[in-house]
Parts: structure tokens; C-alpha cells; sequence
């Protein structure tokens, strides 16, 4: 019994941190658009004026971006975990909060790419649901609450730190171990946002090519000078 009473604990901390974290990268930790656009431009080369001009690059070159992105957000965490990891099971809200947030930017940073701005309720709407792909949950019954965003967003956060903290309270077990917790933190992490990024990636990949397709029949259908 103490021992499943500590694994409850466990999970419900973490849970909690996940929560917390999306929550923030949510509310204030958005990735500013216009700023991304620039970046895209200055340190990818992509000459586009706007997002949708990515409809007019090859999808290659996106795919090469988005990879670059997946990495630096690995990067980025793997450093994290390695810094609070140090610390073992104790440091693990905070670590998970950091690490929910990363993964979150990272994911925001992927819809850019592709074309899907978040200017629109069922933009950010959409953004959760790659989450919720990305994090392998079913939130086919929330579905019909997307278009009131204010609903949809807490119950797609709080299915995703449920079905995440199971799977982190397992994986992070090794962080018990002071000597190699630091270590452990630090390819966890790494791995976190690997699988997770990807995931989404694949998901917003396969809404732009659905995308590009009407893109392309509409400059198709636009009058000739």
C-alpha cells in the first residue's frame, strides 16, 4: 500500500506540473509569429512574406526547417534536464513544467512552419489537437467542443497531462539515483521532445499538403493578365 500511495503522489505531482506547464505555454508563452517569420527568413533563407507563402516553397525545405526546430527544442530540453536532474525526483515539477513548455513552443514554432498562423479560435483549436497527437491521446469526444476554445483547450490539457505523467513517472524513475539522475534527466528530456515534435510534425505535414492542394487550385483559378 505505501508503495502504490507513493507512486499516486508521484504521478499526481507530475501531473500537475505537465498541467501547469502547457497552461503557461498557453496563456503566456506563445511563440510571436511576426518574430518567427523573420527568423525563418534571416536564419533559414526562406524568402516568404507571409506564412502562406510556404505554400509556394518546396515541401523538402520545410520538412528540413522543422527538423532543425525539432532539434534545437531537444537540445534546449536535454540541457534543462540535465541542470534539474541534478537535483533527482525533487527537481522534477519544475523540470516538468520547463519541459512542457519547450515541447509546447516547439510544436507552436511546426504550425508556423507549415502555414497554420493561430490567428483564428479553430487555428488554436487546431495547435491541440497536433498536441494531443503528439502526445498518442484520443480526444475524439472533446472534438465537438473545439469551436469554443475556452472549454476545449483546459480538457485537451488536462487528457494530455494525464496521459503523459503516466508514462514520465515511469520513465523518470531513474532520477531516484542521485549519481546518474542529471544523466538520466538530461536523454529523457532529449527523447521527450524528439517524439513529440515528430509527431506533431507529421500532423501538420500532412494537413499542409491538403492545404497546399487547394492553394494550388485556387491560383489556378485566378484570371490570367
Amino acid at each position: 500500500m505505501p508503495e502504490i500511495e507513493k507512486k499516486s503522489w508521484q504521478r499526481r505531482r507530475a501531473e500537475g506540473a505537465i498541467r501547469g506547464g502547457l497552461t503557461r505555454a498557453y496563456e503566456t508563452v506563445r511563440v510571436d509569429p511576426a518574430r518567427f517569420l523573420v527568423e525563418l527568413r534571416a536564419g533559414y533563407g526562406l524568402p516568404i512574406a507571409s506564412f502562406r507563402g510556404v505554400h509556394t516553397l518546396e515541401v523538402q525545405q520545410l520538412d528540413e526547417v522543422a527538423a532543425s526546430v525539432i532539434r534545437s527544442g531537444m537540445k534546449m530540453a536535454a540541457a534543462e534536464g540535465a541542470g534539474f536532474g541534478l537535483g533527482g525526483f525533487i527537481t522534477i515539477v519544475p523540470d516538468l513544467g520547463i519541459l512542457s513548455a519547450i515541447t509546447m513552443r516547439t510544436i507552436q514554432k511546426l504550425s508556423l512552419i507549415y502555414g497554420f498562423e493561430m490567428n483564428t479560435e479553430e487555428e488554436i483549436a487546431e495547435l491541440w489537437i497536433a498536441a494531443a497527437s503528439a502526445a498518442g491521446v484520443d480526444i475524439s469526444r472533446e472534438l465537438l467542443e473545439k469551436r469554443v476554445v475556452k472549454r476545449f483547450v483546459p480538457k485537451v490539457i488536462q487528457r494530455i497531462a494525464t496521459r503523459a505523467s503516466g508514462e514520465i513517472v515511469e520513465k523518470w524513475a531513474g532520477r531516484l539515483i542521485p549519481i546518474t539522475s542529471s544523466a538520466i534527466g538530461c536523454a529523457l528530456n532529449y527523447y521527450f521532445v524528439r517524439a513529440w515534435g515528430e509527431r506533431a510534425r507529421a500532423h501538420f505535414r500532412a494537413k499542409h499538403l491538403v492545404a497546399r492542394h487547394k492553394f494550388a487550385e485556387e491560383q489556378a483559378s485566378l484570371p490570367t493578365r
